[in-house]
């Protein structure tokens, strides 16, 4: 099992141009997120979810990681195999680009597509629509493979395995307001591992953590991973 567990949010990507829930101008903010974010708005306008998940790929593909993401795949690279395991509620691929090998997506993967009717997945084209047909079954039944609210995030067994058996927690940019992952600082916790969170500002489960670094995550991932890495 990791000795190093990794929860990335939307913060570590921000810097690259991606947005979050609370950008005041950004992409979410011209949609509801009841239309384009629950399985009751896909069942009522699949096209919406599409051209939705379209324009968010789109982002995504012009998008570039940065120097946090290429630190965290750094300390992966410079610590012995299956140490670092990186659990990230962010459904873009800038981790991947970044060069780290291990993440698990709880949140699903904008470069993957789903299929409503049998379960099937595969690699997303970067345009999709309502009328496309599984591989698998044929059925025009393909949505994007991302969690939405009210379904399940993806590996939680995984998961919450790792978490009590890590020595080492770390969350990197999240608002610490979504369950379950707001809940892993204090499992991690129950368990015995050091909790650390690096963030822009405090979260809101901020004193769950043993130890707190706030800035931009251009600037501490940096210099934690090289902390690590020197010791």
């Amino acid at each position: 099992m990791p000795k190093i567990v990794i929860l990335t949010g939307a913060g570590i990507s921000a810097e690259s141009g991606l947005g979050t829930f609370r950008d005041v101008d950004g992409l979410w903010t011209t949609y509801d997120l009841n239309d384009v974010a629950t399985p009751e708005g896909f069942a009522r306008n699949p096209a919406l979810v599409h051209d939705f998940y379209n324009a968010r790929r789109e982002n995504c593909l012009g998008a570039a990681p940065n120097v946090a993401h290429a630190a965290l795949a750094r300390l992966e690279q410079g610590l012995p195999d299956g140490e670092v395991l990186i659990v990230t509620q962010n459904i873009d691929d800038l981790h991947e680009r970044a060069g780290s090998q291990r993440v698990w997506h709880m949140h699903g993967e904008l470069a993957r597509s789903l299929c409503a009717a049998c379960g099937h997945r595969w690699a997303s084209p970067a345009v999709t629509a309502p009328s496309d047909p599984c591989p698998a079954c044929q059925q025009p039944a393909t949505r994007p493979d991302v969690v939405w609210f009210g379904e399940m995030p993806y590996l939680m067994d995984e998961i919450f395995e790792a978490l009590t058996e890590c020595d080492l927690f770390v969350s990197i940019g999240t608002s610490g307001e979504v369950y379950p992952a707001a809940g892993f600082v204090r499992l991690a916790g129950e368990a015995g591992a050091e909790t650390l969170e690096l963030n822009l500002e405090a979260s809101a489960n901020a004193r769950d953590f043993d130890t707190q670094i706030q800035g931009k995550a251009t600037e501490i991932v940096p210099a934690w991973v090289a902390e690590v890495l020197e010791s």
